[in-house]
């Protein structure tokens, strides 16, 4: 096992795109997990009458990973990926067809081997102000925040029975996904990060919602806890742009497990190196 990268939040900026294809041409990775918001706005592109987000998907990433393939051969990294909350999922299907064309590995709700690790991915974040719902659930109960928006009030690009809607959380979620299993080699591809942790600090400093003061942390408190709970080895994040600005950390400790932030509130691709067998030498680096 050498080199993974992992990266997020890529929000449909080709220059990203293209920094991360040249790397991957560069240092060969043995693999690349994306950590969803690949596409520019869901919502946006959903609503209005163009065809960008189709465009985006073949023209920009099925091309650049069809190039990689062709030029790495034999040496084409593993891709794991998922998608984001401000992902269309009228989109999931392309990135199904990608990866039974062999460019990379769908992992939302799935569990995969990776040499002698587990990768699971998962998608879904809590409510958030925003209205695109299609990938928010509720958390570990119909609990929102204030001046977030409920899951039933939002828009979808896809259709959803109001039951799943309304009771399914992000804790059943993961409940079902793991079961029993030990998970303490296992890498998780999150979109959300955990809860009240270095990874998850929006910034909302003295902000109110109805005279109600805004809590600064907006990670999943399912995910915290399943974290601490079972002790994967490593977790991977992204959505919260700015925390690490804030916090000064893009990675942060729960128990024995290394968890990663790759999301980026600049212009540059945050790009995480890590090996599984050596996670505290893990390094970011911004291109």
């Amino acid at each position: 096992m050498s080199i993974s990268f992992f990266v997020s939040d890529l929000h449909g900026s080709v220059e990203r795109y293209k920094n991360l294809f040249l790397k991957i041409e560069q240092e060969v990775p043995v693999a690349v997990f994306i950590g969803g918001d690949l596409l520019p706005s869901g919502l946006f592109m959903f609503s209005s009458n163009n065809n960008v987000p189709e465009n985006f998907i073949n023209d920009i990433i099925i091309k650049g990973f069809n190039t990689l393939k062709e030029k790495l051969k034999t040496k084409y990294p593993r891709v794991f990926i998922i998608l984001g909350n401000d992902d269309s999922r009228a989109d999931e299907e392309r990135f199904i067809k990608g990866a039974e064309d062999g460019l990379w590995e769908y992992v939302h709700n799935k569990k995969v081997k990776f040499g002698n690790y587990n990768v699971y991915g998962y998608s879904y974040v809590p409510p958030t102000p925003f209205l695109m719902k299609d990938w928010e659930k509720y958390d570990v109960s119909r609990y929102v925040d204030p001046g977030c928006v409920p899951p039933e009030d939002g828009s979808r690009s896809v259709f959803v029975k109001k039951d799943d809607i309304t009771y399914s959380t992000i804790k059943k979620d993961i409940e079902l996904l793991v079961g029993e299993t030990d998970v303490s080699k296992s890498i998780f591809l999150f979109h959300t990060p955990p809860y009240k942790t270095k990874l998850d600090r929006a910034a909302l400093d003295g902000k109110f919602h109805e005279h109600v003061p805004l809590d600064v942390h907006v990670g999943s408190i399912a995910v915290q806890r399943f974290i601490e709970e079972k002790q994967p080895l490593i977790t991977l994040h992204g959505h919260i742009h700015e925390s690490t600005r804030i916090t000064g950390s893009w990675q942060d400790m729960l128990g024995k497990t290394f968890a990663f932030s790759a999301a980026h509130d600049d212009k540059e691709l945050a790009l995480v190196k890590f090996d599984p067998k050596f996670p505290e030498k893990a390094r970011r680096e911004l291109i």
